[in-house]
């Protein structure tokens, strides 16, 4: 008994040993240089022994599944670094190998190509949320830099597909359905038609096995029945295209399995009724021949009203191009008929691959014109001149994969947002609360600072804190129009705060003008008052009334007067010493009323960007229509304009003892031009410990002598003084003064 069992199970031994050796791949790669054939066999010795002890769920040797990966992308002759990708794409995740490891041994592109793989099946596609699967589409082509990543994944899945019925049967649902959803969609797009169709119905046969058993043998059937008609057909079709002088390839083809299955489900249809099962497909030699043969076959059969499609005139999206007629053959049994030239074929039934390909059946480039379609021609284009596998993808991606970025919620959920989205897009597309109270923001685990842009497959958590709201600064760099209007919507309740406290400090000013030290107060018996002076401004409410004031809507002046009025009726009279000490004060910065300046964020008061007023100087306050307080310079040309015309618009305004930040000014630096200028005047306001937040430069380069506008941020006057010093000092500096113009915005 012993000695029979070995010699049964040798076969099994000496097939699986033969699968998993090299000479089954190597048979294939008669297109490569003997020095990239070479390169492939390291990267199997090095998958061999990675995978070493390794089986799969069918009992064979590990090493047979990268081999079969590696061969189908042989078949689309992919180049030596795909194959060898494709053969160490299971070594960084099941192998303990690094991509250090892969770099050392194989270089960056092939690194590059493995990770690429690696990240790509790290994407788990939730069923449940059938409707993200075209998302989850965009996104695997759009983490994909490079278009042979796809390529060796679908090769992948193919190849698993086929070995399905090894896996346990509680995974069939999942891999079928992500291969219907996600993969099939994928070739199809890039024009993968034979892979295409194979993963439907491999995918068909494992989701819905009785139905797949039912339509097999009923197309079997029906194919029994019909072979002598397709056969007729095809001699038909020979005979009339050689007696014109067409020489033509005839190939009798057959609907698949699952296009079948959906005609009869989409349309409600028994097998019966579904016409077009059987269909031919006529290779000529170039377009003219193929207009030629449409011709000659609408003599020979009667066409069908209607179903007549002319791709190679308008190709489709993804570069195949074709003559699609249905006639009535013998029999009266319906026969779709495909016309097109030796190059449309090879681009219908490879697709992407087929630049590849192409290249190598057509090394002379000659017919490339046959091609015709402008997508795929540029495509072979590219790949002919730069080989850049990059550039590429770049390309088709254009067309593939939409102007977006496909982002994961902790949970794994998928969020598309615009390219060159942000943490702070993100956290508002998921809820205006979590956009407004954002303090800092997680991707892959990591902080990164808000204005982090986004890409592909990245997973974002976002921290908030109650106490957070929205910062002006962040609507510089959002990309998004939700999160636009949610912090433009904050700012704007947040400024109705801030003018209204500046409207309160202005009416309080313009009434101790008046002579009176305090507004009425809040209580019931001061409300008649107030509700007479909003009728009097025409507003809704008090508040509404001192934020326009604020915002210079509203004379506070013209308030204070009839606020006084009103006061008089009850017997309220101004005093006559407060009075006469505000007349006296009334032009200096000492005046109780004045409005202090500390720099703290504020937008009801702006700092005017003509001067650029810093702790120090003489400043006045000008109440613009709708924009709240402008500081200037007194001796600012702007503010001088401003007020010869609108004087009783300026203000009492001073410095806080203390001002809370650093405040912009407008420097011009005259210099020689010459070699490291400008690394000179940047170290010398660094050495003052003043920063360059903006900096132009006159067009003319080629002068002698250059302005440099700069705008750096000083503490005070002196502060100024001492960067302007510091500058004039410097070598090749000629002048450094402050600009004191309207010139100066940026």
């Amino acid at each position: 008994m012993t000695s029979v069992t070995p010699a049964v199970e040798l076969p099994a031994a000496a097939a699986n040993a033969a699968a998993a050796s090299f000479a089954a791949l190597e048979a294939r790669l008669d297109y490569l240089e003997p020095a990239d054939t070479e390169l492939v066999r390291k990267a199997y010795r090095f998958a061999d022994s990675a995978h070493l002890g390794q089986l799969r769920s069918s009992g064979e040797p590990y090493i047979t599944h990268p081999i079969a990966v590696a061969a189908q992308c042989a078949e689309w002759k992919l180049d030596a670094h795909a194959l060898m990708a494709a053969l160490l794409h299971d070594t960084l995740e099941d192998c303990g190998v690094s991509k250090a490891d892969l770099l050392e041994q194989f270089g960056p592109q092939v690194a590059e190509l493995v990770d690429g793989l690696t990240k790509l099946d790290k994407l788990q596609f939730n069923t449940r949320e059938e409707n993200q699967a075209e998302s989850f589409r965009k996104m695997l082509l759009a983490m994909a830099r490079d278009v042979r990543v796809i390529l060796i994944k679908l090769a992948d899945r193919t190849h698993n597909m086929r070995t399905m019925g090894d896996m346990p049967r509680s995974k069939w649902g999942r891999i079928s359905t992500e291969t219907l959803e996600i993969y099939a969609p994928i070739a199809h797009r890039l024009g993968l038609n034979q892979t295409y169709r194979e993963l439907q119905d491999l995918a068909f046969r494992h989701l819905k096995p009785w139905r797949y058993a039912v339509l097999a043998k009923a197309v079997n059937r029906a194919r029994q029945r019909r072979r002598d008609l397709i056969q007729k057909v095809q001699q038909e079709v020979q005979n009339t295209l050689a007696d014109a002088g067409l020489a033509a390839r005839i190939i009798g083809r057959e609907k698949t399995l699952y296009s079948i299955y959906r005609k009869m489900d989409d349309k409600r249809l028994s097998f019966a009724q579904v016409s077009d099962l059987y269909g031919v497909r006529v290779v000529l030699p170039n377009t003219i021949s193929c207009y030629t043969a449409l011709g000659l076959l609408h003599q020979l059969y009667k066409p069908v009203p209607g179903r007549f499609k002319d791709y190679i005139a308008i190709p489709k999206i993804n570069g195949y191009q074709s003559l699609h007629t249905t006639l009535v053959g013998p029999a009266s049994v319906n026969i779709e008929f495909q016309v097109r030239t030796e190059a449309m074929d090879l681009v219908a039934e490879a697709g992407v691959a087929a630049h590849w390909l192409y290249k190598v059946n057509k090394a002379d480039g000659a017919d490339s014109a046959e091609l015709g379609t402008q997508w795929l021609q540029s495509l072979l284009d590219i790949q002919h001149e730069t080989r850049d596998a990059a550039e590429f993808w770049e390309h088709i991606r254009v067309d593939l994969a939409p102007d977006a970025v496909y982002v994961f919620t902790p949970k794994g959920q998928i969020m598309a947002l615009p390219q060159g989205a942000t943490t702070v897009d993100y956290a508002y597309a998921i809820h205006s609360n979590v956009g407004d109270h954002t303090v800092a923001a997680k991707v892959n685990g990591e902080q990164v600072p808000l204005r982090t842009e986004l890409h592909n497959g990245d997973v974002i958590e976002i921290i908030t804190a109650p106490v957070s709201s929205p910062n002006p600064a962040w609507l510089g760099f959002v990309r998004t129009g939700r999160a636009r209007s949610k912090i433009r919507h904050h700012l704007k309740n947040l400024a109705q705060d801030e003018s209204r406290e500046l409207g309160e400090k202005l009416l309080a000013q313009a009434l101790r003008a008046e002579g009176l030290g305090q507004p009425p107060g809040q209580e019931p018996a001061d409300r008649p008052i107030w509700d007479k002076l909003v009728r009097f401004t025409g507003n809704r409410n008090r508040d509404e009334m001192l934020a326009d004031i604020g915002l210079g809507k509203r004379s506070a002046s013209m308030v204070a007067k009839r606020l006084v009025t009103l006061l008089a009726a009850r017997g309220v009279k101004p005093d006559a010493l407060l009075l006469t000490r505000e007349r006296y004060t009334a032009h200096e910065n000492l005046s109780q009323g004045a409005v202090i300046l500390d720099g703290a964020d504020n937008v009801s008061i702006k700092y005017a960007t003509c001067c650029r007023p810093v702790p120090g100087d003489n400043v006045v306050g000008y109440l613009g229509r709708g924009e709240g307080l402008v500081v200037h310079v007194d001796e600012c040309a702007v503010a001088r304009r401003l007020q010869h015309k609108d004087a009783e618009r300026f203000i009492t305004v001073a410095w806080a003892d203390e001002p809370v930040r650093a405040f912009e000014s407008g420097v011009v630096v005259t210099v020689v031009n010459g070699k490291g200028v400008l690394a000179r005047v940047a170290s010398a306001i660094a050495a003052a410990e003043a920063d360059i937040v903006h900096l132009g430069m006159t067009e003319e380069t080629a002068q002698e002598a250059l302005d440099l506008r700069l705008v750096v941020t000083v503490r005070d006057r002196a502060h100024l003084d001492t960067v302007l010093r510091a500058l004039r000092r410097t070598q090749s500096v000629l002048r450094a003064t402050r600009i004191m113009s309207a010139a100066s915005g940026h």
